[in-house]
């Protein structure tokens, strides 16, 4: 096998745990040149890759479908030996199925797959049956390599970890605090409890995109005499996954930080608010710990990505997670 396709144009969470296909498929085939699809924004992760070729990129949020055309064009060209499909949509099915590849498979879920040479059975995590994506995604290689999943892992750069290395004399933590769905997101008064409560002797960085810099000003106003520094917009994916590496925690909600953790077996803390860990999303870092509400409740989960609300108005799967909680796993 010479030449290897992997597709996951979803959201960046989703990339990173698609990154254990990498890991896998060099092992088994470390001659061959694998290649990553990706959309617009998440090519960022792969600079400098060791393990990879070529990231094609899919312009999703403009003239997205005659760049799709121009992107089946491409691949077709390159003539792969194997396309993996890890998502479940029409769009990336399509250029699955007519990709040329010897050997094409993907999810049975995905509206093409009557079309690949191979399909794999979609399976949902369960309490009962827990099963992480990364197994999941795995399943669609197993044929080719072994039964023996590869987790997650990216590879900050010499230039990533120059970048963060002011900022990490002396001991610190990570706090991520924003999510895109409001019942995954921790709520800003529960961070500051949090690190107004926190050693004074740790520093803390607040970590995320450029649009969560207003919350984490909110956060840094109503925490005076904290050591506080607002990074939000201001790393990149490896960068912040360098800093997150050298912290003493990293607190995160259920989102793309706690997969960057996982991916360099950084120390972490997950907060689950309305989702549950056994949706198969957890934290992987051989230093792990989950923080939920500690009384069951009969709404929770209401949802399996989270939404823009709590369906009950209360938020009681966040608001009653108590600040000892967070803060047991620093002793």
């Amino acid at each position: 096998m010479q030449r290897i396709l992997i597709i996951q144009t979803a959201f960046i969470g989703d990339v990173v745990l698609a990154t254990g296909l990498v890991e896998k498929l060099h092992q088994y085939y470390p001659d061959a040149e694998i290649d990553i699809l990706v959309r617009k924004g998440n090519e960022g992760m792969f600079q400098q890759h060791p393990f990879l070729h070529e990231v094609l990129i899919w312009q999703k949020q403009q003239n997205k479908y005659k760049h799709l055309w121009k992107l089946l064009w491409q691949i077709r060209q390159r003539q792969y030996d194997l396309v993996v499909n890890v998502q479940r949509f029409a769009a990336t099915g399509l250029l699955t199925a007519f990709s040329g590849a010897s050997v094409t498979v993907g999810f049975d879920k995905n509206p093409f797959s009557w079309l690949f040479t191979r399909k794999i059975k979609h399976r949902i995590s369960t309490a009962a049956a827990p099963l992480h994506e990364y197994q999941r995604n795995h399943e669609l290689i197993a044929f080719c390599t072994d039964d023996n999943p590869a987790k997650p892992k990216l590879y900050p750069t010499a230039a990533d970890k120059e970048k963060v290395g002011p900022y990490m004399n002396g001991r610190y933590v990570c706090i991520a605090p924003a999510s895109v769905w409001f019942t995954k997101q921790f709520p800003a008064v529960k961070w500051i409890e949090l690190i107004k409560a926190l050693p004074d002797n740790l520093g803390v960085y607040l970590i995320g995109a450029p649009g969560d810099k207003q919350l984490c000003d909110e956060m840094i106003a109503a925490c005076p005499g904290k050591a506080i520094t607002n990074l939000c917009g201001q790393l990149g994916f490896l960068a912040s996954a360098a800093l997150m590496k050298g912290a003493v925690m990293n607190y995160v909600n259920d989102s793309a930080p706690m997969h960057f953790a996982s991916s360099v077996d950084a120390p972490v803390t997950a907060v689950y608010c309305s989702t549950i860990p056994s949706f198969g999303f957890g934290p992987l870092s051989s230093q792990s710990h989950i923080v939920e509400v500690p009384t069951a409740l009969d709404c929770r989960p209401c949802g399996l990505h989270g939404q823009t609300a709590c369906p009950k108005g209360h938020f009681n799967c966040a608001m009653q997670i108590q600040t000892g909680q967070l803060l047991t796993v620093l002793s």
